[in-house]
């Protein structure tokens, strides 16, 4: 990678571990540390099956309480364009296990404060569950 693309990337890393942190600080109270971990987890998972190189981040890096350290490397080690479509796919796959759970509505409510959250677009709930 050239220097620009670097920073770039680096940029994307940094701005995805903030989004998560965020995440966290909104969503720990009511779910609890290894609820959000959980669904963390399982967002992992399910986004690596597009994004193999996402596997990188194991089930034993994933955090108990905010530390998004293993994401952050993964993530700015891959070209900005990669991993611009990765954190983008790994929110939106979060924010659909999390509809599932809990509803739309208090999906919304809950993520509010998420800066940029919103340029997810609204997760559609199933409702054969």
């Amino acid at each position: 990678m050239t220097p620009e693309e670097s920073e770039r990337s680096e940029r994307i890393a940094d701005e995805a571990v903030s989004t998560w942190q965020a995440i966290d600080a909104a969503l720990s109270p009511i779910l609890g540390a290894r609820g959000v971990a959980a669904l963390y987890r399982r967002s992992l998972a399910l986004t690596a099956a597009d994004h193999p190189w996402l596997r990188a981040v194991s089930p034993e890096d994933s955090p108990e309480r905010g530390d998004f350290t293993a994401l952050r490397t993964v993530l700015s080690r891959q070209p900005s364009e990669s991993g611009a479509a990765v954190r983008s796919a790994l929110l939106h796959t979060f924010r659909e296990l999390l509809t599932k759970l809990i509803g739309e509505s208090l999906t919304r409510l809950l993520l509010s404060t998420v800066r940029d959250f919103s340029e997810y677009g609204p997760a559609v709930q199933d409702t054969s569950i």
